[in-house]
């Protein structure tokens, strides 16, 4: 006795063979269950790759996140260098002020010392250059007595200052030799204002003892050309050769 199993069975096989109609629904029923199959499957490659989106943006969010992290501290960092730099270059420029002032002290002090050493010199050099002249002219009026002149100090006060301007006491070294005077100046270095200056003291001596001097004459080691013109021009001597 056949069941309903095979009983229904074969009657579907007899209308998919004699219904047309039934034989289409039957294959749009199959049709659709295989497109209903690939939906499913769209659907769960969809949510797979929604889902590995997700998990892709929310690793890209939180690197995201880290950067955004890095990049404070680094705009902390950069800020905080920033015044360290301010503050290094506010004490290195205070330093540098200072050692300024230093310098500009030190240099100070300097010139200062240096001003004073040379007034000291300069002083010094003036005392040696008198005590220098003064020995010069006692050496050679030495040397003039050795050689049988008489040589004798003529001191006369100047109150008219026709020598040097002013009044003030003017000395002069006479020689007698053979009965001729001659009227002497001793000078480590004769100048052309010196030649003039002596030309002026004999001037005066003539006029004062009414004396007339046989010759003028200048002994140095050193007479520059401005001062051999001018005892050219005035007549005087200029014994060199000392």
């Amino acid at each position: 006795m056949p069941t309903v199993k095979s009983t229904l069975k074969s009657r579907i096989l007899e209308l998919l063979k004699k219904d047309e109609e039934f034989r289409l629904a039957v294959a749009g029923l199959i049709g659709l269950d295989e497109i209903l199959k690939d939906i499913r499957n769209i659907q769960q490659e969809l949510a797979k790759l929604r889902e590995d989106l997700l998990n892709g943006f929310r690793r890209h969010d939180e690197t995201l996140a880290r950067h955004a992290e890095e990049i404070s501290r680094l705009w902390i960092e950069i800020a905080k260098l920033r015044a360290e730099m301010i503050e290094g270059f506010k004490r290195h420029d205070e330093i540098l002020l200072k050692h300024g002032e230093e310098i500009a002290k030190l240099k100070a002090d300097f010139y200062k010392g240096f001003s004073s050493l040379n007034r000291k010199l300069d002083a010094l050099g003036s005392r040696w250059g008198i005590m220098s002249e003064n020995a010069f002219r006692e050496g050679l009026r030495k040397l003039l007595k050795d050689l049988d002149l008489k040589v004798e100090r003529w001191r006369v006060y100047d109150i008219e200052g026709r020598v040097y301007g002013y009044a003030s006491e003017v000395e002069l070294d006479i020689a007698i030799k053979d009965g001729k005077l001659i009227i002497v100046e001793i000078t480590s270095h004769a100048k052309a204002s010196d030649i003039s200056e002596f030309y002026r003291k004999a001037a005066l001596y003539a006029e004062k003892t009414g004396r007339k001097p046989d010759r003028l004459l200048v002994i140095t080691p050193y007479a520059d050309e401005k001062a051999l013109r001018a005892a050219e021009q005035l007549g005087i001597e200029v014994y060199t050769n000392v």
